[in-house]
C-alpha cells in the first residue's frame, strides 16, 4: 500500500522515519507491526527505544482503559492529581529508594529534548556559570540548548543561531587507547587551555545515536571524580539507553556513579510522552513556575508509567535482558565474523547493540533489505554506518532469533550483490542452529 497522498501532500519535508518504513502501519502489539493490508513487521527498532516494553503492553492497556472509563484527569499542568500521586509513591519505592538515590522529580515537557533543555537550564542557574561540556558524537535533541550539546554537523546550521558556552570534547574510545578523561582533566587544570570552568558535563554512557558508543565504567568513574573535583555538575543523559535498556534501570548503575542529574523520556511513558529530571536536592535551586510547560503533566503516561514500574520490583526482566544481550552479542559477531570486511565492528550493552559497516552505504542498503523482509531496524552513527538493534526488552526468545536470523538473510542478500561473497551461513542463535538461511521467514512466523 503506498503511503497515503494526504501525507506525501500536506506533511513537511521533515518527515525522516516513514521513508525509511514506507508502509501505513495499522495496529501492533508486543514486537509486532501490523500494515494496512496485513503484513507483519517484527520490531527491532522500538519507536527509537520508546517501547521498551513492547507496543501495547496489557498492563498499560489495562489500566489506561480502567482510568479513562472511570473519567480520570487528563490534563493537570503541574497539579497535584492521584495518578501523578500514584507514580511518584511507585518510583520512590521502587527505583530511587533500593538504589539509595535521594532524586527529587521535575516533569518537564513531553519529549526528552525538554528535559535536557531543563537540566542544563538548571545546572547553569545552580551553579551560577553557563558554560557545558558534552562529547563527541553526542546527541541530545534538537531544540536550540540540546542542539548546541548534540555534535552530527547534520542537525546543525548557521542560520540556527549561536553554539557557545559549549566545547565538545573526545568521548572514550574516540581517540583510541588514549584515555580521555585525563583531557579533560589537564584542561580544567590548566588556566590557558581555553576551557571555562562548566557548570556541568552531560554525558550518555552508551551513545546510541552517535553510533553504538559504549563508555567503560572505568573511564565513567574518572569523568564523575573529575566533575566533583573541580565542583562540576555530572548530567546522564539516560533517555535512551535508561529505563533498563542496558541491563540495569538506570545505565549508570554499573558503574558505581551518583550523578547530580539524570534526564529519563522515551520508555518511561510505555509510548505516552513523559520526560523527566533527577536532581539532587541541593540542585533543586528552581523558583515557583520558574520553569514550565503545558503538557509537563500527563496523567495518562503517569498510569502508564506506574504500570511499568512493576517489571523492576525484582530482577526478573534484567536477567531476560542481560540473556537477550548475550544471544544478540553472539549473533552480531558471528555475522561480523562472516561478512568479508564489510563489517568493522560490535558494540553494546544489554540490549542496544550496533553492528560498524565498512561502508555506510551498504548498512543503509541492510537495513531496507531488512525491512522488505519483515525487520524494521534503523542505522545510527555520524556517517548512519551502523545497524542498530533495539528490540523491545520483552521480546520472547522465539521472536529474537527470528529477528536475528532476518538481519543475518539480508546482510547476505546485500553482500551477495555488491561483492558475491561465498556460501553465506546465518549464525546459531540461542542454541537454534538456522544453518543456511533461504530468505523466507514465513515458517518462522
Amino acid at each position: 500500500m503506498p503511503i497515503p497522498n494526504a501525507i506525501n501532500r500536506l506533511e513537511s519535508n521533515i518527515r525522516g522515519y516513514v521513508r525509511s518504513f514506507p508502509a501505513v502501519f495499522k495496529s501492533a502489539k508486543g514486537a509486532w507491526l501490523t500494515d494496512a493490508l496485513g503484513n507483519r513487521y517484527l520490531d527491532f527498532f522500538a519507536g527509537a527505544g520508546t517501547l521498551n516494553y513492547g507496543h501495547n503492553n496489557p498492563r498499560v492497556s489495562e489500566a489506561l482503559i480502567s482510568y479513562l472509563a472511570q473519567d480520570g484527569i487528563v490534563h493537570g499542568l503541574d497539579t497535584a492529581t492521584v495518578a501523578k500521586t500514584e507514580f511518584l509513591e511507585a518510583l520512590e519505592e521502587i527505583i530511587l529508594a533500593p538504589r539509595k538515590l535521594d532524586y527529587k522529580v521535575q516533569f518537564t515537557g513531553p519529549t526528552g529534548t525538554n528535559a535536557v533543555e531543563a537540566a542544563i537550564k538548571l545546572a547553569r542557574k545552580s551553579k551560577q556559570r553557563s558554560h557545558i561540556v558534552a562529547f563527541t558524537n553526542a546527541y541530545h535533541g534538537h531544540s536550540l540548548g540540546a542542539l548546541a550539546l548534540t555534535g552530527n554537523q547534520y542537525y546543525h546550521d548557521l542560520s540556527y543561531g549561536s553554539h557557545s558556552n559549549v566545547t565538545h570534547l573526545p568521548f572514550d574510545g574516540y581517540l583510541g587507547d588514549l584515555d580521555t578523561a585525563q583531557l579533560l582533566s589537564k584542561m580544567l587544570e590548566d588556566g590557558s587551555s581555553g576551557l571555562p570552568l562548566p557548570a556541568a558535563v552531560i554525558l550518555e554512557t552508551v551513545q546510541g545515536e552517535g553510533g553504538i558508543n559504549v563508555a567503560s565504567f572505568d573511564w565513567l568513574r574518572r569523568i564523575a571524580s573529575i566533575c566533583k573535583a573541580h565542583d562540576i555538575l555530572l548530567i546522564v543523559d539516560d533517555i535512551q539507553v535508561g529505563n533498563g535498556r542496558t541491563g540495569t534501570f538506570f545505565s549508570f548503575e554499573p558503574a558505581g556513579i551518583q550523578p547530580d542529574i539524570v534526564c529519563l523520556s522515551k520508555a518511561i511513558g510505555g509510548g505516552l510522552p513523559m520526560s523527566l529530571v533527577f536532581m539532587r536536592r541541593d540542585c533543586d535551586t528552581w523558583k515557583p513556575g520558574q520553569h514550565t510547560g503545558t503538557f509537563r503533566g500527563n496523567n495518562l503516561a503517569f498510569v502508564a508509567a506506574r504500570q511499568l514500574l512493576e517489571y523492576w520490583r525484582d530482577d526478573q526482566l534484567a536477567q531476560q535482558i542481560q540473556a537477550h544481550g548475550t544471544t544478540i552479542e553472539s549473533s552480531l559477531k558471528d555475522l561480523h565474523g562472516r561478512s568479508n570486511g564489510a563489517t568493522k565492528a560490535v558494540r553494546g550493552r544489554g540490549m542496544v547493540w550496533g553492528l560498524e559497516f565498512t561502508d555506510p552505504e551498504v548498512a543503509g542498503r541492510v537495513c531496507k533489505q531488512a525491512f522488505s523482509n519483515g525487520l524494521m531496524v534503523e542505522t545510527s552513527g555520524a556517517k548512519d554506518q551502523v545497524v542498530k538493534l533495539l528490540p523491545p526488552l520483552t521480546i520472547s526468545q522465539n521472536d529474537l532469533n527470528l529477528g536475528l536470523s532476518i538481519l543475518g538473510d539480508s546482510l547476505h542478500t546485500v553482500l551477495q550483490s555488491t561483492i558475491a561473497p561465498p556460501v553465506f551461513y546465518v549464525p546459531s542463535v540461542a542454541g537454534l542452529d538456522l544453518g543456511r538461511h533461504s530468505g523466507s521467514f514465513a515458517s518462522f512466523l
